[in-house]
């Protein structure tokens, strides 16, 4: 079994109120909220058609985040499952499931360091500024595109690291995506000419939610990271933990993922412990200076000077060694590669 994937034991360990409601309310939210803003409800107005739009990208933003959850495999409690979830989900947004776990797990085994690949291009040091500075506009206003792009470098640059196995399964993947989408595309094509569809009624507006969904997901990633330069789990993340009703349930329906630096130092622990995790972890480290923030306000207020000098890691000047947490281990270990002999190992 991969280093990184829980037994059995530990999957029914988390408890199905680790996911439910939060996976089932958002997708029915959008489906139906949708299918009310396709119908006209609210009448034409402008304001009413942008908050529609605003509330279901915010909806389709909480169902792009069960994808993370589908590639840390607590989806439920069937391995196949989640698995086949992620696919599905992935093959929408753009992303084979196994492009982003191999890309994910580097990010957890080697956070803000060049080797990061879900961090690329501010983990790597040789891009230039200008580059980065550019990459972050794509990342935020052509979110749609930049994440197949940053996931699809695991797989198409000349030098991966992934294994002959993945590298066959993500073969398979990129061309079931292809058919799926080749197969709409020409669909939609083949309806058009035979007129049975009418593009007069079409309004582009209807997929504004899409891209929303994605800027609001890219400033999340910004949010945990961007900025922050220590390779440490805890004091490489943005934390955010408050008692306020808004952050508590964003935080909620988007699997806690807002309390990001225990998720990254013990990646295995069920949402509902990472709080524990965090004042456990600053007991025993009563120095510590944990970059925690009460709202998610706060914390992006604290990113936002950063996207002038986008970066994370040796990138904006941090320490080029490795810091290998306990829990970690197992996902540096998944990669095929130990860590530097000069690396700093931090004890749970």
């Amino acid at each position: 079994m991969s280093k990184t994937e829980f037994t059995q034991e530990e999957l029914h360990s988390l408890g199905e109120h680790t996911f439910w409601p939060r996976m089932l309310l958002f997708p029915v939210l959008a489906v139906i909220g949708y299918v009310g803003f396709v119908s006209g409800l609210g009448g034409d107005s402008l304001w009413v058609r942008s908050a529609w739009s605003l509330g279901l990208g915010y909806c389709w933003f909480c169902v792009a985040g069960s994808f993370h959850e589908s590639v840390h495999q607590t989806m439920g409690k069937n391995r196949t499952a989640n698995i086949w979830f992620g696919r599905v989900v992935g093959t929408f947004l753009g992303v084979p499931y196994t492009a982003y776990r191999e890309s994910h797990i580097r990010h957890h085994a080697y956070l803000n360091t060049p080797q990061d690949y879900e961090l690329w291009p501010y983990s790597k040091p040789t891009t230039s500024l200008a580059f980065r500075r550019v990459f972050v506009l794509f990342d935020l206003f052509g979110a749609v595109l930049s994440g197949p792009v940053v996931y699809s470098r695991i797989y198409f640059k000349k030098d991966s690291p992934i294994s002959a196995e993945a590298r066959a399964t993500l073969k398979r993947e990129y061309l079931a995506m292809a058919a799926f989408w080749g197969t709409v595309l020409l669909s939609v094509a083949g309806l058009s000419l035979a007129g049975q569809i009418d593009w007069s009624r079409f309004d582009p507006m209807w997929l504004l939610p899409l891209p929303i969904a994605a800027f609001f997901n890219g400033f999340r990633k910004f949010t945990e990271h961007l900025g922050m330069s220590s390779t440490d789990p805890i004091l490489g993340t943005r934390t955010v933990i408050g008692k306020g009703l808004l952050t508590r349930l964003s935080s909620y329906f988007n699997f806690e993922l807002f309390v990001h630096g225990p998720h990254h130092r013990y990646p295995k622990a069920p949402h509902f412990e990472l709080e524990t995790r965090l004042a456990e972890y600053q007991r025993k480290h009563p120095d510590a200076v944990v970059p925690l923030f009460p709202t998610y306000w706060a914390a992006l207020w604290d990113t936002l000077p950063w996207l002038w000098n986008p970066g994370v890691g040796q990138t904006i000047g941090g320490d080029a060694r490795y810091h290998v947490a306990e829990g970690v281990e197992n996902f540096v270990a998944e990669v095929g590669a130990a860590p530097p002999e000069d690396s700093v190992r931090h004890a749970a």
